[in-house]
This record gives C-alpha cells, sequence and structure tokens, in this order.
C-alpha cells in the first residue's frame, strides 16, 4: 500500500493558554501532558463524561487485576484510597473502595466503572498519563488539568501483556490530595506488577517477552552489488521496495508485523538510492531510557547525509513523540529534505505528533504471504552462520516452506542459525518443534515437552509412526491423535 499525503506545517510547541499553568514550574512530562489536553480542546473547568455501557468484564486483564486488587484493599480497609483498573483505551473497568466519601466524590467527577478517563477526554490526570507514557505517573492536585480533579492525587501504573510486551492497561490508585503520599505511587507499581505476573500465569507459562532495550545503530553505506545483501525475490517484498524507493526524500512510516523486515527494507532502499550516505537505526528502549537515548540520536536529524529509521514505536511516551516531532518539524523548515523513516505494525500505532508528518505508507507483507523468500533467506541466514554454504535436505526445505512463522523473519533467523551451528547439512531432526507445530491454542508447560518429545521421535532418521509409538510407550492410535492435537506435519 503506498499513501501518499499533502506536506504538512511543520509541527511547533504549542503555547499555553491558561497563564498560571504556563507559568507554574513541572516536568516536561507533565508540560507536554497540559498541552495535549489543551489540543485535544478539553475543557479546564469541568471533566465531560464520556460513557460506554459495554466493559469487557471477562478479560485476562480484568480477571487478574481484580483479584490484585481485591487483595490489597484488605490490607487498607480504612484507607482513603479508591483501586481501579482500566483498559490501554483509559475505560475504567473496576473500582474497588470502602470510603463513602470518596466513592460519592468520584462518582461526581465520573471516575467510575464505564467512563473513560483517557487524556483526549479528562485532560491530564494519573490513569491518561500512564497510558500516554507508558509509565509509571503520579499526579497530584494542581497538577490535574481539569479544576474539578484538583481535590485528589491519582497514581497509575500502566501494566503490559507479559507475553506480548503490548500494553494492556492500568492499575490508578486515588485519593485526597491533603492525604498523598509517595507510597501511594509504590503500592501501584506492586499492584501492576502483581498484575501482569498473574497474567502470565494464566496464559499458560509462556516465556516472558524481554523489555525493549533500545539501540542506536550506524550502518555504513557501501555499494550493492545484485543479489549480495537481498536474498528474497517474491513479488510481495520487491512491491515493497519499489513504493519504498518512490518515497526515499519523504517521511516514510513502514507498516508490517513484528520481524518482517521493515527496518532491513527502508536500510536496504536507502543504501541503493544513495550508496554512500549513512543509516542510523534507532530503537525505542523503555520508557525511563527515552531521555538519553533521543539526547544519543535526534543530532543525526540535521545531517544531510544520514537516513534516520526510528522503530519500537508503540513503546514510545508521548512527551518523548512530541519532542520528536517538534524536532523533526524545525529540520524540515530549512527547506532541505530530510529522508526519515518510521517503522510500526500498523500506521494507527504511529503517534498522532509523528504521524501528521508521515508523506508516504509502505505495506511490508509476513512472511507467510512471501514463501519465495523462506528458503532464500534461510540459505542466507546459514552461511552468515557458518561464514560457507549450509544445505537443507528437501525434508528440511518442505518444513521450512510450510510453516506459518508467526514470529516473521527474525523467527526464521533464529532457528536457522541454530540449526546451521550443528549441521553442514540441516535435515529436519535439526530444526526446533515450532517449525513443524501447526499453532492453535497456547500450551502449558507440561503440553510443550510432550509435544517436543514427540517431535524429537518422530524425526529421528529413519524412524517410523510405530517405532515412534514403541518408543513414546504409546499406541499408534494415541500417537496419531497427539500428532492432530498439537497439529505435527513431519514431512515424508
Amino acid at each position: 500500500m503506498d499513501v501518499h499525503r499533502a506536506t504538512p506545517e511543520p509541527l511547533a510547541a504549542t503555547p499555553l493558554a491558561d497563564p498560571v499553568l504556563a507559568a507554574r514550574p513541572a516536568p516536561s512530562r507533565l508540560r507536554a501532558s497540559w498541552r495535549r489536553s489543551q489540543d485535544y480542546g478539553v475543557t479546564p473547568d469541568e471533566v465531560v463524561p464520556v460513557f460506554t455501557g459495554s466493559l469487557d468484564t471477562g478479560s485476562l486483564l480484568y480477571e487478574c487485576a481484580h483479584r490484585v486488587l481485591t487483595e490489597l484493599q484488605a490490607t487498607i480497609p480504612n484507607e482513603p484510597v479508591s483501586l481501579m483498573v482500566a483498559d490501554a483505551d483509559g475505560l475504567v473497568l473496576a473500582r474497588l473502595c470502602s470510603d463513602a466519601g470518596i466513592l460519592r466524590s468520584l462518582d461526581r467527577v465520573h471516575l467510575a466503572p464505564g467512563f473513560s478517563y483517557a487524556e483526549r477526554n479528562a485532560g491530564t490526570n494519573g490513569l491518561g498519563l500512564s497510558l500516554a507514557d507508558r509509565a509509571p505517573s503520579l499526579v497530584r492536585a494542581a497538577d490535574h488539568w481539569c479544576a474539578e480533579l484538583r481535590g485528589f492525587t491519582c497514581a497509575a501504573v500502566p501494566v503490559l501483556d507479559p507475553v506480548s510486551g503490548d500494553l494492556a492497561g492500568s492499575i490508578n490508585l486515588t485519593t485526597w490530595s491533603d492525604s498523598s503520599s509517595e507510597l501511594l505511587l509504590g503500592l501501584a507499581q506492586a499492584a501492576a506488577s502483581a498484575t501482569s505476573a498473574l497474567m502470565l500465569v494464566r496464559a499458560g507459562g509462556r516465556t516472558v517477552r524481554p523489555a525493549p532495550r533500545g539501540e542506536v545503530v550506524h550502518v555504513v553505506g557501501g555499494h550493492l552489488t545484485p543479489g549480495i545483501g537481498d536474498p528474497c525475490v517474491s513479488l510481495g517484498w520487491r512491491g515493497a521496495l519499489s513504493d519504498a524507493a518512490a518515497a526515499a526524500d519523504r517521511v516514510t512510516a513502514v507498516v508490517g508485523e513484528p520481524g518482517a523486515g521493515k527496518a532491513a527494507l527502508a536500510a536496504l532502499v536507502r543504501r541503493r538510492v544513495a550508496p554512500r550516505q549513512r543509516v542510523l537505526h534507532a530503537r525505542a528502549p523503555e520508557a525511563g531510557d527515552v531521555t538519553a537515548w533521543l539526547e544519543l540520536w535526534t543530532p543525526e536529524l540535521r545531517a544531510p547525509d544520514t537516513l534516520v529509521i526510528v522503530s519500537g514505536l508503540p513503546h514510545l511516551p508521548a512527551w518523548a513523540a512530541e519532542e520528536l516531532a517538534q524536532t523533526l518539524g524545525a529540520v524540515r523548515r530549512t527547506g532541505r529534505p530530510q529522508p526519515f523513516v518510521l517503522t510500526a505494525p500498523d500506521f494507527t500505532a504511529v503517534p498522532g505528533q509523528l504521524a501528521t508528518l508521515v508523506d508516504t505508507v509502505v505495506e511490508v507483507p509476513a512472511l507467510r504471504h512471501r514463501t519465495d523468500d523462506v528458503l532464500p533467506l534461510a540459505s542466507w541466514f546459514a552461511e552468515q552462520e557458518r561464514h560457507r554454504a549450509v544445505g537443507f535436505t528437501a525434508r528440511a526445505a518442505r518444513a521450512l516452506t510450510a510453516c506459518a512463522w508467526p514470529g516473521n523473519v527474525r523467527q526464521l533467523r533464529r532457528v536457522v542459525r541454530d540449526a546451521a551451528a550443528r549441521a553442514d547439512l540441516v535435515d529436519v531432526h535439526h530444526l526446533p518443534p515450532e517449525v513443524l507445530d501447526g499453532g492453535g491454542h497456547p500450551l502449558t508447560r507440561l503440553e510443550r515437552l510432550e509435544r517436543d518429545e514427540i517431535v524429537r521421535c518422530l524425526t529421528e532418521p529413519g524412524t517410523t509412526i510405530s517405532r515412534a509409538a514403541e518408543e513414546l510407550g504409546i499406541g499408534r492410535a494415541t500417537l496419531y491423535r497427539k500428532m492432530a492435537r498439537y497439529r505435527i506435519t513431519v514431512p515424508r
């Protein structure tokens, strides 16, 4: 997909119309939130209710957070604290509190289940700020955008899905402003961590997704001869390359599933269009490390011979996206083109401040839609691992091609490099069980152990179903049922 947009006016920092807030010293995160609240058109006088009649009380987040907050409330029964959980859009799902006075006050400002407290609807508040910046947030009385909320102190901490790393929602603790304490944020952080841990257990004990570490990588440009550096041959990949090349001097959003090769495609296009230019790839870290990360590479935006690729946008706090958009806008006001690429799962994941600067959107197809690329990529990764050619048997090739690759090119690279490190000729028994597993429902730890043992027996050289069943100590019919259950397919 190639969507061309008219070049917008460069962004500038929005001045605050409220002279009290404009003159008040405050951290940059808070001032950025005030500006966003003003740009959203949120009235500073009162909270305008945004209500929805449907709540997802069957979600994993709700079930786990409700249990954690119930147990936490039992430890502070006489404290005027309201414990809440909201989804990723700021919709309050549950509220636990035994203090009648604070409950009545919260009802008056519509901080209750079914109402949205995203920044866009309620202005600066702890819950909305924690979701916007994906970071723990403590908003005291005068820090709130709406005057009606200045009788409260709110501490909120985002809850991340422990498997996918996506933003699941937020845990919010609210109390009176005159009884606020730094301990409130500590309690919220403990509750959010306990919720995430319980979500992992309920999800079947799958591996925790590592936190984004943040990287800034320079790729030195060089002349590329045909076939070097790009083994992909599929029409989908070639079409995406063509679309990206047509937008080489514009701000481009390259979208696609995680691991599909978005940054690789952008770098490849730049090295072909301008072989002598540098490519800088910056991957967003966790919220706490963003300031140093921005200081490290944003000066490169003013270098005319550098393409900047920014990935990990879903992890980028709102204040950082705004600051980055202002910096890029200032560069564009100089009148010279600045090649700049944003990568994201889809265009809706690009922060609004940056989305207004995007001229072109290019979509990279998932690897399961580019089966012609699987074997060339496998050979390429194997050669990188062993520094010489590595072969694949026909059975291994069929298994690799038939795999759905939910992790895309990133998963294929990991699988092939591990197999190539163990053999000069990769056969099916060198491949991990995930390649032969057709996917389906998440497996528990015991189920994964059983599946892996079945795959190990079935892929032994020269084995048969009867031999595999005998080694496993089960009948042939039972083995067939288990193969169907785990969707195991072993090429002949």
